[in-house]
């Protein structure tokens, strides 16, 4: 299927709008100076000339090219792309939250600081952290936070010359530059050969300069980090704070605390995690949750409950500041709160086991079919390489990806961590049933079938789709 531009779509003459005469009186219309005759066009507006009914048709038909979770398995792993329950769209859409303005007097928004306030309650006790501030407007906003709130600490104990970020070295480069951009060091510590940490090299780069150490918990090659509270101990002795990456965290709802692991601060992807809207350059939000000693320095004004009534308190002379206009991204919040409510306690355990059962059954689907570096048990992602099918018949992780979009489907992340070689990590996540599992891993079968047997249809995939298959700098 091909669309026009509807430049290429205008005939002379045709508009999209038609308004009735003007039946004002003679002489109402105001005098207006004209403009000055270096801003007067001499030639004609190419726009485009069509019916509302061809605008209609053109955007309606450009919408029914997009891919998303709403119409199949978004297995994109690293990103969690679970779906959306639109009872949370109903009730972000009711006018008593969309018309509430943040510069309201207090009295007039109970019902909003209520809603943040029992928010930043539920994710405290899912965290085992004691407090926080929603006022990240994404995950990565939410890592500069964390980051601040650290560095208003070490510098409330005399310790401005601690500057290092240790991150693992199959992190998300989110994670890396969120800490530059904060203005830190960055450095690398390796993972073992079975995808842990490694704590040796982890204890020689423990040094005076370390401020903090981020680690996820699944991390992301999908395996569970078992020895975090000996590494929170090594981090504490040496003066740094454990920081936890909640990327991953949809794998550990109401399984287990961070706190209980020994991290000091946590921030979530609550459009992961918690079923707020995610990508596609919209509005996002982020949770920064801290242990006792760091909630003096958490962004103001925080929420208090004074007797019966809400406030918002300003006060604190160790607090980092306001960090984002406003309330934050409230509707989002109140998305992600609709969600928790909706799922309970036992609910959010579930959806964690289910997105943990979902990812061994469908990668016990496919462990014949890739490289499993890390053998075939898995949290919710796992990654497979296809360095064999690559040397074998020519397959590279690229060509199984383009074929997928070739099938329909949108393709498991590509190319990540860096240190496998040929790379796919997939997620299914918990919102998708076992046969749509099985029909991904028996189209993903077909694909190697039929790409061992005709390399020019896998390499040249997608065939049939708007846009052809992209370089890889392009693509990215």
């Amino acid at each position: 299927m091909s669309e026009r531009l509807l430049i290429e779509l205008s005939k002379p003459g045709r508009k999209a709008y038609s308004f009735p005469p003007m039946d004002l009186p003679r002489g109402f219309e105001k005098t207006v100076d004209p403009l000055p005759a270096d801003l007067v066009r001499t030639t004609k507006a190419l726009l485009p000339e069509v019916s509302e009914l061809d605008v209609v048709r053109h955007f309606t038909r450009l919408s029914n090219l997009s891919y998303g979770v709403d119409e199949g398995i978004d297995p994109l792993g690293a990103c969690t792309m679970k779906y959306n329950p639109k009872v949370s769209e109903t009730v972000d859409g009711m006018p008593s939250l969309t018309q509430m303005h943040p510069m309201q007097d207090t009295a007039s928004t109970q019902g909003c600081l209520s809603l943040m306030y029992n928010l930043l309650e539920d994710l405290s006790s899912i965290t085992g952290m004691r407090w926080g501030t929603l006022q990240a407007c994404s995950a990565l906003h939410g890592t500069c936070i964390g980051l601040n709130v650290i560095r208003a600490w070490l510098r409330s104990q005399n310790q401005t010359e601690r500057n290092t970020v240790l991150v693992s070295d199959v992190a998300s480069p989110a994670e890396s530059e969120a800490a530059r951009c904060r203005g830190f060091v960055v450095r690398m510590v390796k993972t073992t050969p079975k995808g842990q940490l490694d704590r040796s090299d982890l204890s020689t780069q423990l040094d005076a300069s370390v401020a903090a150490v981020v680690l996820s918990n699944p991390n992301a090659l999908g395996l569970f980090e078992t020895e975090t509270r000996s590494i929170a101990s090594m981090v504490h002795q040496a003066g740094g704070k454990l920081y936890y990456d909640g990327v991953n965290f949809n794998a550990l709802m109401g399984m287990a605390t961070v706190r209980d692991m020994g991290f000091d601060l946590v921030h979530l992807d609550l459009q992961k995690t918690f079923a707020a809207p995610h990508g596609g350059g919209g509005p996002g939000a982020g949770a920064v949750l801290v242990s006792d000693e760091l909630v003096p320095f958490l962004p103001k004004p925080d929420i208090v409950l004074t007797e019966n009534t809400y406030a918002l308190d300003w006060t604190g002379d160790r607090t980092i500041g306001k960090s984002c206009v406003f309330w934050g991204n409230f509707l989002v919040l109140a998305q992600a709160y609709v969600y928790i409510l909706r799922m309970g306690s036992d609910g959010l355990r579930a959806a964690s086991a289910h997105a943990v059962l979902n990812a061994n059954y469908l990668l016990s689907l496919l462990k014949d079919q890739f490289d499993l570096p890390f053998g075939d048990r898995c949290m919710h992602q796992f990654v497979v390489s296809c360095k064999s099918l690559k040397e074998r018949y020519g397959i590279s992780a690229r060509d199984i990806a383009m074929a997928l979009i070739e099938r329909g489907y949108h393709p498991p992340t590509l190319g990540f961590p860096a240190s496998v070689e040929e790379a796919l990590v997939f997620e299914p996540t918990e919102s998708e049933s076992v046969e749509t599992l099985d029909k991904l891993a028996k189209t993903i079968k077909e694909i190697i079938q039929k790409g061992t047997a005709d390399p020019a249809w896998i390499h040249g995939c997608p065939h049939h789709t708007v846009v052809g298959r992209l370089d890889g700098s392009y693509g990215a």
